[in-house]
């Protein structure tokens, strides 16, 4: 790996980049095609460690990130990963697009806000994304998703479950688009299926260690990890370049442009520590609700498909419940979450759903800078918005699965947490409701970008993975344009 110490770093840079998760990747993916007048600098907060060294410690990474941010007590944690590749390594790799109406919701639905681009300012730049990351899905989601596929891998083997419910409910019902091969390519297996994504066992799933090669060894960049940044030097309204820090010694380097690709907390923080004061830094932090429930069937057998989450089903996603309650989309899942059925015999006739339910960001939900230099998280209350979509999908449940022999359905678990990190630094059009413009530049600071999901307006209603890639290409091609 092309990693150097910071003392041998050049004193200026072309650009420089903070964090290496997808924002960071896939904008340089898009910003290093072209031959560029300087190098560029990644600076990475966490350590390097190899898919061998996660697979062994079950681990991707070396810092314990609840004690590097606080809360009140009572109130939701967050979680989130400090490692080069960032969300790469220790995502699960769910990929559908977002819902062409999840950027019009305030428009369409009169709730929540419209995001300053619309699916089809997106739509090409999701099928690059989607390429890049040789996503495993069906051709047939563009009836919801325009302009997806043709994929680059065949989707994944449907189970039997899952046949019955396509059978009846063809537009509604789909494989999971997803980042697990379900071919191998290179060194990336196909999909092995035993439930153990955040560290994938057999490297199938896609990440910035096994399919970004081309960005890591680019001969123009130069990668520090184990470097956190703690200060953006801005000057008349231009970045001038960073400070940071690495065991224990400081580090200054200058720059004609900065990228900011932290996560949805410290990116907010390291502009409140460099003392940037829009009133919206921090604000709106939000994530979907993840409600877990298990449906019991007569005769029907579940597990038999190749990848952990099998299908979504959509039947519960989009539509005029939006104005009153957030979607919900259902994912069927592959693997016993709970056990398997203790009914002698019967121990497959069950079946895990996860429901991603949206929730509308609040202004109350807060990032900000605490006594002790950490970030502290203000979360008071849940949506209610997401709340009663909550109970609208679970209400709605036993219709949805009528294709389906179901005895009964229990409810696991209802769930604040789904590790998706939203929000924080809005972007949008009026400079005085949002932190970024539509291209994703500081609004003031017009040589200052931010790439990763704390621009997302709303949460929208898929895992923010694809759309942070889609949008970060978005935003290195347009600054080439």
């Amino acid at each position: 790996m092309p990693f150097i110490h910071p003392s041998k770093a050049d004193s200026s840079y072309e650009t420089i980049v903070i964090g290496s998760g997808f924002g960071s990747f896939f904008f340089l993916h898009e910003f290093l095609k072209k031959p560029r007048s300087g190098r560029t600098l990644v600076v990475e907060w966490g350590a390097y460690k190899t898919h061998d060294w996660q697979v062994n410690n079950k681990a991707n990474s070396i810092h314990d990130t609840d004690s590097l941010y606080t809360k009140a007590d009572g109130e939701k944690p967050w979680h989130y990963s400090i490692a080069f590749g960032g969300g790469t390594v220790c995502w699960w790799a769910q990929c559908p697009r977002n819902h062409p109406n999840d950027f019009r919701l305030k428009s369409k639905y009169g709730v929540g806000t419209d995001w300053p681009i619309s699916y089809d300012d997106l739509s090409a730049f999701y099928s690059e994304a989607e390429r890049v990351m040789l996503i495993a899905a069906s051709d047939e989601v563009a009836v919801h998703y325009p302009g997806a596929g043709p994929y680059a891998q065949p989707a994944h083997r449907m189970n039997d479950i899952d046949r019955i419910m396509k059978a009846a409910q063809p537009d509604m019902h789909f494989p999971m688009p997803n980042g697990r091969l379900s071919r191998p390519v290179g060194s990336r297996s196909a999909c092995c299926g035993t439930a153990e994504c955040r560290w994938c066992p057999v490297d199938a799933k896609f990440t910035a260690l096994n399919t970004m090669q081309h960005v890591i060894e680019h001969p123009d960049l130069d990668i520090c990890v184990d470097s956190k940044v703690e200060y953006i030097d801005v000057q008349n309204n231009a970045a001038k370049g960073i400070r940071f820090v690495n065991a224990g010694k400081e580090y200054t380097v200058r720059a004609d442009l900065v990228v900011l690709g932290a996560n949805g907390i410290h990116s907010p923080v390291l502009l409140l520590q460099s003392g940037f004061s829009h009133p919206l830094i921090g604000r709106y932090i939000h994530e979907k609700i993840e409600c877990t429930v298990e449906a019991y069937l007569d005769g029907v057998k579940n597990f038999g498909g190749s990848t952990i989450t099998t299908c979504m089903n959509l039947s519960l996603l989009d539509g005029p419940h939006r104005s009153e309650y957030g979607a919900a989309l259902l994912l069927f899942e592959n693997s016993w979450m709970y056990g398997m059925r203790p009914d002698y015999g019967r121990w497959r006739e069950i079946l895990p759903i996860t429901i991603n339910v949206e929730a509308l960001p609040q202004s109350e939900s807060l990032v900000t800078l605490g006594a002790d230099r950490r970030p502290h998280i203000s979360f008071p209350k849940q949506s209610e918005y997401g709340l009663k979509g909550v109970q609208a999908a679970l209400d709605r449940l036993p219709t949805v699965l009528r294709p389906l022999p179901v005895e009964r359905i229990e409810v696991r678990q209802v769930d604040s947490i789904s590790v998706h990190l939203q929000g924080t630094l809005r972007m949008g059009h009026d400079p005085a409701e949002s932190v970024v413009d539509a291209g994703q530049i500081h609004h003031d600071v017009r040589n200052l970008v931010v790439v990763g999901s704390s621009v997302f307006p709303s949460s929208g209603t898929a895992p923010p993975s694809l759309t942070v890639a889609a949008l970060s290409l978005r935003a290195a091609h347009l600054l080439a344009s």
